[in-house]
C-alpha cells in the first residue's frame, strides 16, 4: 500500500484541548444526527455539480428529499418519542434530544430550502432548455387545458374521494408521506367550508400534456417535435375541485404533506407470528404519530392552524417551502428515453472464467471469485443460484435475503431448485426497513411454492448476505458459498458498489452451515473459524485486530488501517481507532455518509484522515484493512457491516475474510489506493465537522475512481484475460493529491 497518503490537518483546533486521558469526553465526536444531514447536504450538492448530466442531477435531488423524509420519519421521530418519555439520557457526544431537536430545525430547513430554490431558478431552466418543460396549469392554453380536462374527468376524478370537516364529518386520517390538497369553500347555507383532497399516489405525479394541439404519446412527448411537458397533478386537481363540490363555491386550496414516525418496533411478547405481526405494524405506521407538517408559503395562518390543532402539532413540527412538495417524485423524469441527459451506461464485466456457460461449481474449486459490482455484472451470482437449482449432484441451498426487488431471478432460481427435490431453506428479513411489504410478497410466494422459509429473528435483523450451495462430488459433499457487501438485487447492483466472494474453502463453508442451523434453530455459543459474525465474535474480532495493529506498530512496526464503511457511529470503536491514532497507527476512513469520530484533534487523532465517498454510484461496499505493523500477513475483511451499534450488537451480520494472495493484493494494491486518490467524488471531514472538497494538484484533472474502476473492467473485458489475477497487475493508482 502507498504509506504517503496526506491526513487531515495537525493544526491545533478551536476549542480543543488535551484529552489523551478523555476519549468519552463530548468534544471528541460530532453529533450522529447533524454528521446524517451533512450527509444529505453532500447529494444536494451532487445535483448542483454540472460534472454529472441534467436528469441525475435531477436523480440527486429526488434523493435529497426521499432522504429528508427517512431523516424526519425514523430520526426526529425518534427524538420526540425520547422526549415525551422525557429520557435524559445523551449520545457520546453529550446532547439530550431537549438540546438536539432546536439545532436540527434550521438545518432541515435549510437544506429543504436550497434544494427547492435550485430546482426552480436553475434545474427548471436547464430542462426547458434540454425540451423538457414542467409547466403551472394556469399558462396553459386553452386546449391544453380542454386536453387535460378529459385526462381528469376519465382517469383521475373516479380515484379522488373528497373528505369534508363538519359536526358530521370529523377531520380525516392523512397518511404519511401522502400529498394532499386543504380546500376552503363556502356554502350560501352553511358558509365557509373546510376540506381534504388526497393526491393519488397511484397516478404519475407529473401529468403529461397535449402540446400546441399536436397528439402526445403516453410520456408527455410530442409525436412532432423532440419535446416533453408535464403539469403537476394538484395543480389539475385544484383547477378541477368544482367537479368534486358542486353547488359548492370554491375559495382556493393549498398543498400539504404529514409526515409520521415510521420506526417499526417489534416487542417479543408481540411477536409469535412475526409475518402477522410486521404485517400490522406496517397498518399501524400509516397511524403513527405526526412528526412533521409541511406546508407551502401561500398558505394562509388560518388553514395552517386548522391544520396544526387537528393534527395536535406545534408550531416547531411545521415547516414552510417555496414550490412544489414532495421533490422525491421527480425521479419520474428518468423513466424519460433522453439517453443524451442521462450517464452512459457501463458495461459489467463478467470473469472469463464464467462465460461461455462454464461450470461455476468447476470454476471455483480452481479457486475463490472477487467480484466488484456494478463494474463485475450480478449476473454472475444469479447464474450461480440458476445453476445450483438446476444442478442434479446439488442436494441444498440456503440463502438469506435482505432487499430483493419486484423481479428477482434469484427468487425463481430458489422456487425452481424446490420443484427439482432440493433442501431449499430461505431467510427473508421481514423488517428490512421500507422493504416490508415488498419481502411479505416473497416469503409468501416462496413459501407457496414449497420452501422452507424463515422470516428471521425477532429482535435481530438478519442483514447479512450469504448463499450455501451443498453439492454432492466424487469425495464427498462439497460446500459452495457467496458472501456480499451487498443485496441480492440486480436492480441495486447496477448503481451499488460491492463486494462479493464466491469460495469452497472447507472452513468457511463450515461457518456458513452453523449461521444457517442457528438461523433457522437454536444454538448458543457458536465458534466460527474465519467469519466474524455479529452478535457475538464481529466486535471482539475488529477491537482485536485494532488491538494488535497498536500493538505492533509500537514494537517497531509500520501500523496502517484502512477502514471503509457507508457510517462510523460506534463510540466502542471510535474509541479504538483514538487510541490507535495516540499510538501512532496512521488510519484512513472512507466513511460515506454518517461519522461521529472528529479528526485531526490534537494528542488524539492527528493521524486519522476522513473521507466521503458521493458519486454516481452508491458506495456501499465495507472493507476492513489491517496492514499488521507493514511485516507482512495484511489481512482485509469486507462484509456487511457497518460501525454502528446496530450493526454490531443488534443485527445478524456477517464479515469475512479475504485470503487468496491475489485477491487480497488487488484490493491492497488497486482497489483502496483508488479511492484514497479520488479527488471528483471525496470530500475531506475536517476537525470542526465541516466537509472540504478534495481538488486535484494544479493542472491535473479530477480523478474519480468509479470512472476509473468502470474503465478497467471494460479494458479487461476487451483484454479477453485468462485468469482473474491478471486484474492484479493493473497499474495502481499514483498517490492522492489534496488542494
Amino acid at each position: 500500500m502507498p504509506d504517503k497518503a496526506p491526513h487531515a490537518d495537525k493544526s491545533p483546533h478551536k476549542g480543543h484541548t488535551s484529552t489523551r486521558h478523555r476519549l468519552n469526553a463530548p468534544d471528541l465526536y460530532i453529533n450522529r444526527e447533524i454528521s446524517q444531514l451533512a450527509f444529505i447536504r453532500r447529494v444536494l450538492e451532487e445535483a448542483q455539480s454540472e460534472r454529472h448530466p441534467l436528469l441525475e442531477r435531477i436523480k440527486f435531488l429526488a434523493f435529497v428529499s426521499l432522504q429528508l423524509d427517512e431523516f424526519v420519519s425514523i430520526r426526529v421521530a425518534g427524538l420526540y418519542d425520547q422526549l415525551e418519555a422525557q429520557v435524559r439520557d445523551s449520545g457520546p457526544d453529550g446532547m439530550t434530544a431537549e438540546q438536539l431537536l432546536p439545532k436540527l430545525r434550521p438545518l432541515i430547513e435549510s437544506l429543504a430550502r436550497d434544494q427547492s430554490a435550485y430546482f426552480k431558478h436553475t434545474l427548471l431552466p436547464n430542462l426547458l432548455n434540454a425540451g423538457i418543460e414542467i409547466v403551472d396549469h394556469a399558462h396553459l392554453t386553452r386546449g391544453q387545458r380542454e386536453s387535460l380536462t378529459t385526462y381528469f374527468k376519465r382517469d383521475v376524478l373516479p380515484v379522488l374521494t373528497p373528505l369534508g370537516l363538519d359536526l358530521a364529518h370529523p377531520f380525516p386520517h392523512i397518511s404519511s408521506r401522502s400529498l394532499n390538497l386543504a380546500v376552503t369553500l363556502r356554502d350560501a347555507d352553511a358558509g365557509e367550508l373546510f376540506a381534504r383532497v388526497k393526491v393519488p399516489a397511484t397516478l404519475p405525479r407529473l401529468v403529461p400534456v397535449l402540446m400546441n394541439g399536436h397528439e402526445r404519446n403516453g410520456n408527455g412527448k410530442s409525436r412532432t417535435q423532440n419535446r416533453y411537458v408535464f403539469v403537476w397533478l394538484e395543480q389539475l386537481i385544484a383547477a378541477h375541485l368544482g367537479l368534486l363540490f358542486p353547488g359548492i363555491k370554491v375559495i382556493a386550496s393549498y398543498p400539504f404533506r404529514v409526515l409520521r414516525d415510521a420506526d417499526l418496533e417489534i416487542q417479543n411478547d408481540e411477536a409469535d407470528d412475526l409475518l402477522v405481526t410486521v404485517e400490522e405494524g406496517l397498518r399501524q405506521r400509516r397511524f403513527g404519530s405526526v412528526v412533521s407538517l409541511v406546508v407551502q408559503s401561500e398558505m394562509p395562518a388560518k388553514v395552517r392552524e386548522l391544520l396544526k390543532e387537528h393534527l395536535e402539532i406545534g408550531a416547531d413540527e411545521m415547516y414552510e417551502m417555496e414550490g412544489p412538495l414532495g421533490l422525491g417524485d421527480l425521479m419520474q423524469l428518468l423513466e424519460l428515453n433522453r439517453p443524451d441527459l442521462k450517464d452512459a451506461p457501463i458495461s459489467a464485466r463478467v470473469p472469463v472464467e464464467l462465460r461461455y456457460g462454464q461450470d461455476p461449481f468447476a470454476v471455483i474449486r480452481k479457486g475463490d471469485l472477487l467480484l466488484h459490482h456494478p463494474y463485475d455484472a450480478f449476473s454472475s451470482v444469479s447464474e450461480f443460484i440458476e445453476a445450483a437449482a438446476r444442478d442434479p449432484q446439488v442436494l441444498a441451498i440456503k440463502q438469506t435475503l435482505y432487499r430483493v426487488g419486484s423481479k428477482s431471478r434469484i427468487v425463481d432460481a430458489l422456487m425452481e431448485a424446490n420443484e427439482r427435490g432440493k433442501q431449499v431453506a430461505v431467510l427473508v428479513e421481514l423488517k428490512a426497513r421500507f422493504d416490508e411489504e415488498n419481502n411479505i410478497e416473497w416469503a409468501r410466494a416462496l413459501e407457496k411454492a414449497g420452501v422452507h422459509v424463515i422470516y428471521g429473528q425477532v429482535d435481530l435483523k438478519t442483514h447479512a448476505k450469504v448463499a450455501l450451495v451443498v453439492r454432492r462430488e466424487a469425495n464427498g459433499l462439497q460446500r459452495y458459498v457467496h458472501l456480499g457487501t451487498g443485496n441480492y438485487n440486480a436492480s441495486t447492483a447496477r448503481v451499488y458498489e460491492d463486494f462479493a466472494l464466491l469460495t469452497c474453502r472447507p472452513d468457511i463453508g463450515e461457518d456458513a452451515t452453523q449461521l444457517f442451523n442457528a438461523l433457522t434453530g437454536f444454538a448458543r455459543g457458536l465458534i466460527y473459524s474465519k467469519l466474524l459474525v455479529a452478535p457475538g465474535s464481529l466486535r471482539q474480532g475488529l477491537v482485536r485486530r485494532i488491538e494488535r495493529e497498536i500493538e505492533r506498530h509500537k514494537a517497531g512496526g509500520q501500523g496502517h488501517m484502512i477502514l471503509k464503511t457507508n457510517n462510523l457511529v460506534d463510540a466502542g470503536i471510535i474509541q479504538w481507532l483514538y487510541r490507535a491514532s495516540q499510538a501512532g497507527v496512521r488510519i484512513d476512513l472512507i466513511v460515506r455518509g454518517i461519522c461521529c469520530l472528529r479528526p485531526g484533534v490534537p494528542e488524539v487523532s492527528e493521524n486519522i484522515r476522513v473521507v466521503s465517498l458521493v458519486g454516481r454510484f452508491l458506495e456501499h461496499s465495507r472493507i476492513y484493512y489491517f496492514a499488521n505493523g507493514g511485516i507482512g500477513d495484511d489481512e482485509v475483511l469486507t462484509g456487511s457491516a457497518d460501525l454502528m451499534p446496530r450493526n454490531l450488537d443488534h443485527r445478524v451480520e456477517v464479515v469475512f475474510p479475504i485470503e487468496d494472495r491475489g485477491l487480497r493484493g488487488y484490493i491492497t494494491q488497486v482497489v483502496l489506493p483508488a479511492y484514497l486518490k479520488d479527488t471528483a467524488n471525496a470530500q475531506l471531514l475536517l476537525t470542526d465537522g465541516v466537509y472540504e472538497r478534495l481538488k486535484p494538484a494544479k493542472g491535473e484533472p479530477p480523478f474519480d475512481e468509479q470512472i476509473w474502476f468502470a474503465q478497467e473492467g471494460q479494458q479487461q473485458q476487451q483484454r479477453d484475460i485468462e485468469t482473474p489475477l491478471a486484474l492484479h497487475s493493473v497499474e495502481p493508482p499514483t498517490e492522492m493529491q489534496t488542494a
